[in-house]
């Protein structure tokens, strides 16, 4: 089942096409595996590669800022906001969606199965709107003042910020973290990582960042500080949901992504031009 992880990853995060063909379906059937422990193995495959996911769904919002933003001449304001709307439809808004679910449900400071409740409503609240507002402005100007800076430093912010929210995603679902109830995405792929997978994809991550502050100087050296920044700050989220709820559900996975998404723009579009 390993190699359906890319394959798993794309069609679970985001909406580009990837024919899945007899087991390579989430929790298929698969001849002498229980279908409860391959739907298990499949979902920690797909978290896995979810940086990856990460990396095409960066590149893709960074050719976007990049063309609008330079040799199309709407300037990097446009470029942003076509960026992030970019990863918006590629992910059908799943991820700003638990972003706002777990606003309201954590806001609503009601005993975990109240607010798990809350969280699983259609409908969202103001908690929901206020920090669904501010994080979508905080990466539109944070990542239109790093293209103002140069286009390498634009580029390079958008893939790092999307990349480390899908990692963030992938430290959630080591083992040893809980789901917060037992249906759900959460259920599925809670507890189906190795730490040893997410540890070895965040040096690479950073090891990364270094080496393109490296070889491109006008991306900052905030660059590196971003992507630790913003995988310690979904760390911190976890374990607040974890302890309000009672461990992670898609929603907090979404929310995880969408923190660390924010986090990482806004630190490294920090400082003067390198």
């Amino acid at each position: 089942m390993r190699g359906h992880g890319p394959r798993l990853a794309v069609t679970l995060l985001t909406v580009i096409p990837w024919p899945a063909r007899g087991a390579a379906r989430l929790g298929a059937p698969a001849r002498g595996a229980p279908a409860a422990q391959l739907q298990r193995a499949t979902a920690g495959a797909a978290m896995a590669w979810a940086p990856g996911v990460g990396v095409l769904l960066g590149a893709i919002a960074a050719a976007l800022l990049t063309a609008a933003g330079r040799p199309l001449g709407a300037g990097p304001l446009a470029g942003a906001v076509l960026a992030v709307a970019a990863l918006a439809l590629l992910t059908r808004g799943l991820h700003l969606d638990g972003l706002a679910d777990l606003a309201d449900g954590l806001g609503s400071g009601k005993p975990a199965d109240d607010a798990l409740a809350i969280m699983r409503k259609s409908d969202i609240g103001p908690f929901g709107v206020v920090t669904l507002v501010f994080a979508v402005l905080i990466q539109v100007a944070a990542i239109a003042h790093a293209e103002s800076l140069s286009a390498v430093r634009g580029a390079a912010t958008v893939v790092a910020a999307v990349t480390t929210g899908r990692l963030a995603m992938t430290w959630a679902c080591r083992r040893g973290v809980p789901a917060a109830r037992p249906g759900g995405l959460g259920a599925t792929v809670a507890g189906t990582v190795r730490l040893a997978i997410p540890a070895t994809e965040t040096v690479v991550a950073l090891a990364a960042a270094i080496g393109t502050v490296a070889i491109w100087p006008e991306t900052g050296w905030t660059l590196p500080a971003a992507v630790a920044a913003g995988l310690a700050v979904a760390w911190l989220l976890e374990r607040h949901a974890v302890r309000r709820l009672g461990g992670v559900t898609g929603d907090v996975l979404g929310a995880l992504a969408e923190v660390a998404t924010t986090v990482v723009a806004i630190i490294a579009c920090l400082g003067p031009p390198a």
